[in-house]
């Protein structure tokens, strides 16, 4: 066995970033207080809502602006701008929340003081993060078992995920074995190595990753249970794929499918279900007031740039595969599908210029706070789609029926963690992380899609 090596995971990664974030925060400014003449934050029991309040915002807003995304905090120069971002936005709350926090010092400077010195320390944590936690010493080095059918699908799936998962090379399973080769610089190795390789490249888990468990020879099934004996990590694809990526891989789901739908016991709890439909009620009302404010601006922007009706009713499957009728601000030229049923694009022809703006502010979606009322939708749940292409993708995609076991939502997980669903690639993709959400539903799993359907709008991701 190779000597331990450190690895932080990528949840540990996140609570590290997070940890972190608010601790150098704090000493920052508790240095600023004691050295320079800034009164205006100061730690003590007292005033121990205030540092509550910051924290709070440094987290939601953090969150808000990607500051814990692993992808874009290994980029210093995405990071500093989600950063400048985060520290705008989080000063701007706490001065007009004055209620909770200090009210505003007649010394400008000390505003000044406040904003550069948790700006300062956010810039020196995370540097300190890229040079020696993002850095090659700490990655988890891998070694994958499989076939080489699905080895391309598995690497980029790990690369996309976690830049600090290293896979350092391969296995082929199959009974048939072409040559040996490399892919994207990842070496194949002989079953007979296994040992040799996880002691000379500081392997620290071993992924199998065979559809069929039949092609697992009884030589590697040996050196396997060799190693699983001595307490050496050993691990599914889909649990790994699962666990990293946060979508269920259904394009690797065989006959033994049920293994991996452990449904969330949510789908089922009364209580979660009745707070759901409660909270589903008051957003709707809030949502639907809020909307009537913009309507007489949408109603002059229509006219003068879309030119006909201003609601677009059609056709959605909602939960248990019911039709249902889910109206939105009309965003197409009129007779958009004159030739039937077309996949909408991110930059498609049909889309009027003032439909644009509907959708990039997302003012579009307004009247489906209607749908939500009724109850035909949920705030939160898989996007509905069209009954042809529902059929369509239900003959080419495993399991997609499946999102229909819960209400179709306003925003969901596919929506805040993917980009538009315009071809079957997008919609497998998309399917994955409706599936995960219904698999893992929950309080913080909702209130993680409302922070990041935020974002979303922001960075007009979705579109």
């Amino acid at each position: 066995m190779a000597t331990p090596s450190i690895h932080f995971d990528i949840s540990e990664r996140k609570v590290l970033l997070r940890l972190f974030d608010i601790l150098f925060v704090l000493a920052v400014l508790y240095v600023v207080g004691t050295i320079f003449d800034f009164d205006y934050f100061s730690i003590n029991e007292e005033n121990w809502t205030w540092v509550l309040v910051l924290i709070l915002y440094i987290s939601i807003f953090g969150t808000v602006f990607e500051l814990y995304d692993l992808q874009k905090s290994s980029k210093l120069e995405v990071v500093t701008s989600n950063i400048v971002l985060t520290v705008s936005t989080t000063v701007l709350f706490y001065f007009l929340t004055p209620f909770f926090t200090p009210f505003l010092p007649d010394n400008r400077l000390q505003i000044l003081y406040f904003y550069f010195s948790i700006l300062f320390a956010l810039l020196l944590w995370r540097y300190l993060y890229l040079t020696f936690v993002a850095s090659p010493r700490f990655y988890k080095k891998v070694l994958l078992i499989g076939e080489i059918s699905n080895i391309e699908t598995i690497i980029n799936a790990f690369k996309e995920a976690d830049p600090n998962y290293k896979i350092m090379g391969f296995i082929n399973c199959e009974p048939v074995k072409p040559e040996s080769l490399r892919f994207l610089g990842i070496p194949e190795y002989n079953p007979n190595e296994i040992h040799k390789i996880i002691q000379e490249f500081d392997i620290r888990e071993i992924v199998v990753a065979s559809y069929n468990s039949e092609n697992i020879t009884p030589d590697i099934y040996h050196h396997l249970m060799n190693l699983l004996e001595t307490g050496f990590p050993i691990k599914e694809y889909t649990q790994v794929y699962e666990e990293m990526t946060h979508r269920v891989p259904v394009q690797f789901v065989g006959k033994d499918f049920y293994k991996y739908f452990p449904f969330s016991r949510s789908n089922q709890n009364k209580l979660y279900l009745f707070f759901r439909r409660l909270s589903d009620i008051v957003t709707a009302l809030i949502g639907l007031l809020l909307g009537s404010v913009f309507v007489p601006f949408i109603l002059l922007g229509n006219l003068i740039g879309n030119k006909g009706p201003l609601f677009y009713v059609q056709d959605r499957i909602g939960k248990n595969g019911e039709v249902f009728r889910m109206i939105k601000f009309r965003t197409m030229i009129r007779n958009a599908e004159q030739k039937g049923a077309v996949w909408a694009t991110k930059d498609d022809s049909r889309i009027t210029l003032f439909g644009k703006f509907l959708r990039n502010t997302r003012l579009d979606e307004f009247p489906q706070f209607l749908n939500i009322l009724k109850g035909e939708m949920s705030l939160i749940g898989p996007r509905p789609e069209r009954p042809h292409f529902v059929r369509e993708l239900s003959q080419l995609l495993p399991f997609y029926e499946t999102r229909h076991i819960i209400k179709p939502g306003l925003t969901g997980w596919a929506q805040v963690k993917t980009r538009y669903g315009a071809s079957v690639d997008d919609s497998l993709l998309k399917l994955q992380y409706d599936l995960y959400y219904i698999k893992h539903r929950s309080y913080l799993l909702d209130i993680n899609i409302l922070i990041k359907t935020i974002s979303t709008v922001i960075f007009f991701r979705g579109q």
